[in-house]
């Protein structure tokens, strides 16, 4: 099927052809669409990374490191239902928000909370507000957050680290 480009099919006032994402249209709103897998994980010390060509993480700006950047632009509230966490990256920006007095409220899928390296739990120990949805027989599987009231993050994208580096995954964030 080879690579494909969104081009301008979300809007008018487009300001990259790579699909990666979209600027201002004519009546103000951002939008912003995030294609998915990124080819590493963002490396943590970023320009100031010391290994150079031998450092398996990314040094560009992913789609991940938007995505974060997204979530940390929050200045009173993040309300996130999503079916799991397990992208440490994600949880950490979370639980930065957290501590810097942003509402930060969660809704996940009650059987993934003790899933392998789900971090709902850790976000509840740290005193951020949980609340489990689904049933043995239905999975509460949205995958959207709400910031500041006036931003929507949603699309297709599993906050898990499989759905950076492995999934085809899309965010619309307008």
């Amino acid at each position: 099927m080879g690579n494909w480009i969104m081009g301008n099919c979300f809007g008018r006032g487009s300001t990259e052809t790579d699909g990666a994402a979209l600027g201002r249209t004519s009546v103000g709103t951002f939008q912003q669409v995030l294609m998915f897998p990124d080819r590493a994980m963002p490396c943590r010390y970023g320009k100031s990374c010391r290994r150079g060509a031998s450092c398996s993480y990314s040094h560009d700006n992913t789609s991940l490191k938007k995505f974060l950047s997204r979530l940390s632009s929050a200045k009173r509230t993040v309300d996130v239902c999503v079916f799991t966490i397990t992208c440490n990256e994600i949880a950490e920006t979370l639980l930065e928000l957290h501590q810097h007095n942003v509402r930060v409220r969660v809704i996940s899928d009650s059987e993934q909370r003790h899933s392998q390296g789900s971090d709902v739990q850790r976000l509840a120990r740290a005193g951020i507000p949980v609340r489990l949805g689904g049933s043995s027989s239905s999975h509460m599987h949205h995958k959207f957050a709400v910031i500041d009231g006036t931003v929507v993050v949603t699309g297709s994208f599993n906050w898990t680290r499989q759905a950076v580096l492995a999934n085809r995954e899309n965010v619309l964030i307008s």
